[in-house]
């Protein structure tokens, strides 16, 4: 395998006899001149691998995840609280198991040294938790503040898990019927709709079932979007899109069976793809965010997005 000059420079400013040294994005993008055609050719013409021979000076600071020396003329500042709700449902209903995987993500453009200090409204449910090394651990520990000199662009501030089901709402519910012991004929019955949103939308909803590999073909109506399936891969999909609050999407009808297949009981798991705007399922809210150490006032914005993760509904 062919390797570039960059990727070979990449590892050696990275790794110091096999341990690694530098890591931090700003550190490398000013050690490691980014792949250009101009750079190839300079490369090729002088012989040179395009690594910077003055060491940054971010990397014997106290703060070596930001560059020094940064200037916008528009400071802004976007927090994404992005949660990814995993669960399993039984056929009867019952919540099997209930999990919330949730980041900040953070795409920061402030000029400067900003020091800024992020609290909430309910810390009490962030308890497996993990950080960037730019926040201040003892403060997190001492007053549930997440105090820290945000790297410059684009990082993931904080990782948390939520794991016990009391804590844990389930956005969506999905009631389904699916049997397949009437000869040659199944019968599919699947209704979707908002459980616990607080009143916000859920969008980008895609039902998938895997179907046995006796099922030949699908012929569905759909009250809402539309549906396909693959005789490949034996996939049933239905592509609902927004739920409307006043039309809960249905999806109803029949599979046929390959002529002389014995009928059996098949179970098949729904796996259910949405998105909800604006809702963090945990109840995560953030109460204030304060900058200092800088006297601009940049813009800032936090957003909630809730996701399913690995959602199954089994029948």
């Amino acid at each position: 395998a062919v390797v570039s000059t960059q990727s070979t420079g990449l590892l050696e400013e990275m790794l110091d006899n096999g341990f690694p040294l530098a890591t931090e994005l700003n550190i490398l993008t000013e050690l490691i001149k980014p792949p250009t055609i101009l750079n190839k050719a300079v490369s090729m013409v002088t012989g040179k691998e395009g690594v910077s021979s003055v060491l940054p000076g971010s990397q014997l600071s106290n703060v070596p995840w930001r560059r020094q020396g940064v200037k916008y003329a528009n400071n802004e500042a976007y927090f994404d609280c992005v949660e990814d709700v995993d669960v399993i449902i039984d056929a009867n209903g019952n919540v099997v198991s209930a999990e919330i995987h949730g980041n900040i993500n953070c795409n920061v453009h402030l000029s400067g040294m900003p020091d800024l200090s992020m609290s909430f409204i309910n810390p009490r449910i962030l308890d497996d938790v993990s950080f960037h090394p730019c926040v201040r651990l003892k403060r997190w520990e001492s007053e549930k503040v997440l105090s820290f000199i945000p790297p410059d662009g684009n990082f993931v501030l904080m990782s948390y898990h939520i794991s016990s089901q009391n804590q844990v709402a389930i956005p969506v519910y999905v009631r389904a019927m699916i049997n397949f012991n009437e000869g040659q004929i199944g019968k599919v019955d699947i209704t979707v709709g908002p459980k616990q949103t607080l009143g916000k939308t859920v969008d980008n909803v895609v039902i998938s079932v895997p179907m046995p590999k006796e099922v030949t073909g699908c012929s569905m109506t759909a009250s809402v979007g539309t549906y396909t399936f693959d005789p490949t891969s034996k996939q049933l999909r239905w592509d609902i899109g927004k739920i409307q609050p006043l039309k809960v999407p249905t999806m109803r009808g029949t599979c046929t069976i390959i002529a002389g297949a014995q009928s059996r009981a098949a179970h098949p798991t729904i796996h259910v793809d949405f998105k909800i705007s604006q809702l963090a399922v945990s109840g995560l809210k953030v109460n204030r965010l304060d900058m200092f150490n800088e006297s601009y006032k940049p813009f800032k914005g936090v957003k909630y997005i809730t996701k399913a993760g690995n959602f199954q509904v089994r029948t």
